[in-house]
C-alpha cells in the first residue's frame, strides 16, 4: 500500500494529529469567548450589575423595614445570594447563546469549525467561556451589593460548587440555544419564556414553602430552585430543600448537558447544514 505521507509534495504541512484532548486548540477558543464578551464589558458586565443593584434598591432599600426576617434571616442577606446567582445563570447563558447565533447570523463558525477542534474540544471552550462570564458578573455583584447586604460565608464549598455548576449546566444550554435560534427574536424568546420564569419562581424573593399548592410541589422540581437555595445556604446557613438533592441534581443534569452539547456538535446540527 502507498504511503500517503510519501506521496504529499514536498513543502506542505502535513495535518496535525492530537492523541488526546488539543488544549492550545481549547485555551484559543476559550480565549476567543472570553475577549468576546470582555471587549464589551459595559454591556456584558456592567449592565448586569446594575441590573441586580436596581433590584436590590426596590425590594431591600425602598422597602427597608416592611418586610420581616425568614427563618431569622434579614431579608437584604436572604435576597441577595439570589439575585447573585440569578446574575450567574442568565450570563452564563447569554455568552454561549450570543455567541453561536451571532457565528450563525454572519457566518464566522468557520473559525472553530476549521480549526483542529473535536467536539468534545468544542465543548469545553463554549461551556469554559460562558462560565468565566457568569462567575464573573456574579462576583463583581457579590462585591457591589455587600454595602446593602452583610454576607457571611457560612459554607464555602456550597458556594463555589452551586457556583460553578450553574454556570456551566447554564453555559450548555445556551449552546443548545444558540445552534437551535435562526434569529435574535427566538434567542429573546428562550430567554424570557423558559429562562427567566424558571429563575424568577425558584425562590429568589421568597420562600417557596410559603407557596399554595400545588405550586410548592412544582418548585421543588425546578433545578434553578435547588441551584439557588444551595447557593444561598452558603452564605447564610440554612436551606428550603434538601442539599444533597441539589448537588446530585445540578450534577448529573450538567454531566447530561455536557453529553448533548458533544452530541449536537458532532452532529454539525444547524450549524455545518
Amino acid at each position: 500500500m502507498t504511503d500517503l505521507a510519501s506521496t504529499r509534495p514536498s513543502g506542505l504541512p502535513t495535518p496535525r494529529h492530537y492523541a488526546g484532548i488539543n488544549w492550545i486548540g481549547v485555551q484559543t477558543l476559550y480565549l476567543r469567548e472570553v475577549r468576546r464578551f470582555w471587549k464589551v464589558g459595559a454591556q456584558t458586565v456592567a449592565a448586569p450589575v446594575v441590573t441586580t443593584l436596581l433590584y436590590m434598591l426596590v425590594f431591600v432599600v425602598a422597602l427597608k423595614g416592611a418586610r420581616p426576617p425568614l427563618h431569622g434571616t434579614p431579608f437584604a442577606e436572604f435576597v441577595a445570594p439570589g439575585l447573585i446567582m440569578m446574575a450567574i445563570l442568565n450570563n452564563a447563558f447569554a455568552n454561549a447563546s450570543s455567541s453561536l447565533i451571532q457565528a450563525k447570523i454572519m457566518g464566522t463558525s468557520t473559525d472553530f469549525l476549521t480549526p483542529p477542534l473535536s467536539p468534545l474540544e468544542l465543548t469545553i471552550g463554549f461551556s469554559l467561556g460562558a462560565a468565566t462570564r457568569g462567575l464573573a458578573v456574579g462576583l463583581v455583584t457579590a462585591i457591589c451589593v455587600m454595602p446593602f447586604a452583610r454576607l457571611g460565608l457560612t459554607n464555602i464549598l456550597a458556594i463555589a460548587w452551586f457556583g460553578l455548576i450553574a454556570s456551566l449546566l447554564m453555559g450548555m444550554l445556551g449552546v443548545f440555544a444558540g445552534l437551535w435560534a435562526e434569529k435574535f427574536d427566538q434567542l429573546a424568546a428562550v430567554q424570557n419564556f423558559v429562562i427567566m420564569p424558571m429563575t424568577f419562581l425558584s425562590g429568589t424573593f421568597y420562600l417557596v414553602d410559603n407557596l399554595p399548592e400545588p405550586f410548592a410541589t412544582i418548585s421543588h422540581f425546578n433545578p434553578i430552585f435547588y441551584m439557588i437555595d444551595g447557593f444561598r445556604y452558603g452564605f447564610i446557613g440554612h436551606a428550603e430543600g434538601n442539599l444533597w438533592i441539589g448537588v446530585v441534581m445540578s450534577a448529573v443534569l450538567t454531566l447530561a448537558m455536557a453529553v448533548a452539547s458533544w452530541l449536537v456538535f458532532k452532529s454539525g446540527w444547524r450549524l455545518k447544514s
